[in-house]
């Protein structure tokens, strides 16, 4: 067995001070102030220790940025003189798909490395709009061993971007005549995708790459912004380059493991090419996800290429669509055309856009994808706030547009991944999964909302409609 992939974690404090969700509301002067033990020097995670520091640097308020929502303080106050409410500022954050709530998970998870936990428990509608209409199913988390992070079982997360081999051929002599492909594993089902439209720049680009490395995957990256700082990290990365420039950047072709080549008609004559300039090189076919992505990936599926990559728009929506559908419709309708041609085992698919959680990357794998990207996420786990003053050549809020330390950075990103991979390995082991590579295309381990109106719930109460849905 080989050794257990292990993310290693530690804190990464943010420079700035974080958007909290909470604010809280004292009158003061109703304080006994004989209280044996004050309830703020009770709660477990510090919340008010951080305040009271913050309050004597004369610095402004802080949010209860790390609260967990245990509400232990309210209840225990024996004055009743202490209350919450909802900072104004965290209600600003995002839109409506990237949520104030999810950028602040993806901050403490960038910050702690851990899975985050909240004690109020959820409150949120029991269905939504795209992943939210995805159920998992985790029957098999009564059971007591099964346990993957703390090392009762071996559950494997690596894929692979290579083209897998579907049949073998032997000599008389019982040798291998089939040509083998070279294997190129990552240890995870997600690469990094940076957000061009965004804040793009050297410091942005060598945290991730640096993050990429320690973490065993890869990144996209377009050749323009290949800096000398970056090409030493060229065999973490994956340049994006077309059918006319390629031939301009052979040494990059040769410094990679792992290439992509926008789609264009004609874009398979060029593989040769591209493997006369390295041998061993992966090559994926990028295209935007559309209307004629599944058409398109069972022809290319027939040619020599290793692996799709198919990009959908930051809210994980069908583009140039005047009613788009969603990722997971999507996956599923490219994954089963493939089947339904007995070409998918050939070829793997990687699927970009509207990945927010870990949730999101366990059921993009059971719609039928082998990885997917991160990609405004990695930006938010440096502190970004989704406000778009970038867009406008305004500053940025948290001066991502700035040098600042790439260590730092790169390690908030470890953090994420690491909180990812976690709960990717909890939500494995509650399915009785083993590996990554089985839970493609398994949707018997899922539940939809569409299929249990459809064939249910409707017939008895009749068919609901969720805003977002169908």
């Amino acid at each position: 067995m080989p050794k257990k992939y292990q993310i290693h974690t530690q804190t990464a404090a943010p420079r700035f001070h974080p958007i909290g969700k909470y604010a809280t509301i004292e009158f003061r002067e109703n304080c006994a102030g004989s209280c044996r033990q004050c309830v703020k020097k009770k709660c477990v995670y510090d919340i008010f220790k951080e305040n009271v520091l913050h309050m004597s640097a004369m610095d402004e308020p802080e949010y209860l940025y790390t609260c967990m929502s245990c509400f232990r303080c309210i209840q225990e106050c024996t004055k009743g003189i202490f209350s919450r409410t909802i900072n104004p500022d965290y209600r600003t954050l995002g839109d409506e798909y990237w949520r104030a709530d999810t950028l602040h998970r993806i901050w403490y998870q960038a910050h702690m490395g851990k899975i985050p936990v909240s004690g109020a428990g959820y409150r949120g509608p029991f269905v939504g709009p795209g992943f939210d209409s995805m159920w998992t199913d985790m029957s098999e988390i009564v059971r007591p061993t099964r346990d993957g992070i703390h090392g009762r079982e071996y559950i494997n997360t690596s894929i692979e971007l290579s083209r897998r081999i579907t049949r073998l051929e032997f000599n008389p002599d019982l040798s291998l005549a089939s040509p083998v492909p070279p294997i190129q594993e990552i240890p995870l089902p997600l690469l990094f995708q940076p957000a061009t439209d965004l804040v793009i720049n050297e410091h942005v680009l060598l945290s991730a790459a640096k993050a990429a490395r320690r973490l065993g995957t890869l990144m996209f990256v377009r050749p323009q912004d290949v800096t000398e700082a970056l090409r030493p990290y060229a065999d973490s990365l994956i340049p994006c380059l077309t059918r006319d420039d390629f031939k301009e950047h052979g040494d990059m072709i040769q410094a990679s493991r792992v290439i992509e080549l926008a789609d264009a008609p004609g874009i398979e004559t060029v593989f040769e090419a591209v493997r006369r300039i390295h041998p061993d090189v992966v090559i994926l076919v990028g295209m935007p996800l559309d209307a004629r992505s599944a058409g398109r990936a069972r022809d290319l599926a027939k040619t020599g290429v290793d692996s799709l990559h198919f990009t959908a728009d930051d809210h994980g929506n069908e583009r140039e669509a005047q009613t788009p559908r969603f990722l997971k419709e999507m996956i599923r309708e490219i994954h089963l055309e493939l089947v339904e041609n007995a070409v998918r085992q050939r070829i793997n698919l990687v699927f970009s856009g509207g990945i927010a959680m870990a949730e999101h990357m366990a059921k993009a794998l059971i719609c039928g994808a082998d990885a997917v990207t991160a990609d405004l996420a990695l930006l938010i786990a440096m502190e970004c706030r989704l406000c778009g003053r970038c867009r406008n050549g305004l500053r940025c809020p948290v001066e991502l547009d700035q040098p600042f330390d790439t260590g730092w950075g790169s390690q908030r990103i470890v953090n994420l991944i690491g909180a990812w991979h976690n709960q990717l390995i909890e939500v494995m082991g509650a399915m009785g999964m083993r590996e990554a590579r089985r839970l493609r295309g398994e949707v018997g381990r899922s539940m939809w909302f569409e299929d249990l109106e459809r064939d249910h719930f409707g017939p008895i109460f009749g068919e609901r409609k969720v805003s977002g849905l169908g």
